[in-house]
C-alpha cells in the first residue's frame, strides 16, 4: 500500500484557540471549543483542569499567535485589537481572528478574512451561537467571489500578493479581467461565477499588459512585475527523489532548487517529494522536505512495479529491488502524469519531476 508522511507539520492537532475573559464569556467559550475541537484559554481565576490558564491576555496571545491558524475571542473588539496588533505581519501570514460578544449575537471577522479564513470561521461560529456573522471585506459584501479566496480553494499559491487588490477591485467595478489558465487550474472555464467578466487568453501573445488579469502557471519564465498581472502557481509538480544512505539534506535541496531553476519551473508549484518506503528513516530527505515545507510521501515496491520509468537502473534494482525510484514515485503520485524532468543526478541523489494532471 502507498503511504505518506507529512514531515513539516508539528505534533499539535488542534488548529483553533478560543479565549474568554468573563464568567459568562467562559460558558459560551466552553460550548464553542467542543464544537470547534479547540483549545480553551481562560484567566487563571476562571480556569479548571480542562482549560489552559493565563495571567495576562497580551502574553498568551503573543505566545499563541502563530501557533494556531485560527483564534476566537469572546471579548470586546478593542481589547483584541490591542492584543494582536504587535504581531501582525502580512495578509498571507497572519492567522484568522474573529471576535464575538459574550451572548454570541455578533461574530466579527477581524483579521485575515480571505487567506486566513476568518470570514468562513465567523460564519461557522455564528451558526453555532445562532448569531450573525459580521463580514466587512468588500467582495463579500458585494457578493463577488474574491480572487484570493478562489486561489486558496484551488490550492494555488499567490506569487505577487500586492496585485490581488487590483484584481479584486476590477471585479468589484465590473471591469473585464484577463485569465490565462491553459490547464484550467482555477476551474473557471466551465463554471465561472456570474459576477466575473472574464476575457480568456489562449496564449501569451494575446495578453495585454494594460489590462488587469490572472496568469496561472507552474513555470518561472513569467516575471512577476507590474500591478496588473496576478501570478498564481498551482501545486501540481511532484519531485521524486532517490539517494544514497546518509545523503545530506543540503545536497538534496541544492539538486531540487538548481534543477527547478535550470528547467524554468517554479518551486512554488512543488506539491511534495516522493521516494521509496525503504527511505522512511533517511534524515536528509526528512530535513529537505521540512525545509521546503512540503510533505514527503513514501511508496512500497509493490506499488511501483507496474510503473514503467523511462530510465530504469540496474544498480537501483540490485539495491532496492525495483528499477526506478525518482521517476517511478513521481509518476505514481501524479497518476500517470507527464514527466517534465527525467532523472537527473548529483553525487549522491537523483531527482525527477512530474506534472500532476
Amino acid at each position: 500500500m502507498a503511504s505518506g508522511l507529512n514531515v513539516h507539520k508539528g505534533d499539535m492537532v488542534k488548529d483553533t484557540a478560543v479565549y474568554a475573559l468573563t464568567p459568562q464569556g467562559a460558558r459560551l467559550a466552553k460550548i464553542l471549543v467542543n464544537r470547534l475541537e479547540a483549545d480553551l484559554f481562560l484567566p487563571t481565576r476562571l480556569s479548571d483542569h480542562e482549560t489552559i490558564p493565563f495571567d495576562r491576555l497580551l502574553e498568551v496571545v503573543a505566545k499563541n499567535f502563530f501557533l494556531y491558524p485560527r483564534h476566537v475571542f469572546v471579548a470586546a473588539a478593542g481589547i483584541v485589537v490591542r492584543a494582536i496588533s504587535p504581531h501582525l505581519k502580512s495578509k498571507d501570514r497572519d492567522p484568522a481572528v474573529i471576535v464575538l460578544d459574550q451572548e454570541g449575537h455578533y461574530v466579527v471577522s477581524l483579521l485575515s478574512g480571505h487567506l486566513g479564513g476568518a470570514n468562513e470561521l465567523a460564519r461557522e461560529v455564528a451558526g453555532l451561537t445562532g448569531g450573525s456573522a459580521v463580514i466587512t471585506t468588500a467582495t463579500d459584501t458585494a457578493g463577488v467571489p474574491a480572487i484570493d479566496v478562489l486561489a486558496k480553494k484551488r490550492n494555488l499559491k499567490i506569487g505577487n500578493l500586492k496585485v490581488v487588490k487590483s484584481i479584486n477591485m476590477a471585479l468589484l467595478e465590473g471591469r473585464p479581467v484577463q485569465i490565462f489558465d491553459p490547464e484550467d487550474r482555477l476551474g473557471l472555464k466551465h463554471q465561472a461565477p456570474e459576477a466575473f467578466d472574464i476575457k480568456w487568453v489562449e496564449n501569451g501573445g494575446q495578453w495585454r499588459n494594460e489590462h488587469p488579469g490572472v496568469w496561472v502557471t507552474w513555470e518561472s519564465r513569467m516575471a512577476e512585475t507590474g500591478m496588473n498581472r496576478l501570478i498564481l502557481y498551482p501545486k501540481c509538480l511532484v519531485a521524486g527523489v532517490g539517494c544514497n544512505r546518509g545523503t545530506d539534506a543540503r545536497e538534496i535541496l541544492n539538486l531540487v532548487k538548481s534543477t527547478f531553476q535550470y528547467q524554468k519551473i517554479s518551486i512554488q508549484s512543488l506539491k511534495c517529494l516522493t521516494t521509496i518506503e525503504a527511505k522512511r528513516d533517511e534524515q536528509g530527505l526528512l530535513d529537505a522536505a521540512e525545509e521546503l515545507n512540503i510533505p514527503l510521501l513514501f511508496f512500497g515496491k509493490s506499488d511501483l512495479e507496474s510503473i514503467k520509468a523511462p530510465h530504469p537502473s540496474s544498480v537501483v534494482e540490485k539495491h532496492m529491488g525495483i528499477s526506478s525510484v525518482c521517476e517511478a514515485t513521481a509518476l505514481l503520485k501524479t497518476g500517470g502524469g507527464r514527466l517534465l524532468v527525467p532523472k537527473t543526478k548529483s553525487r549522491n541523489a537523483t531527482l525527477a519531476v512530474a506534472l500532476e494532471r
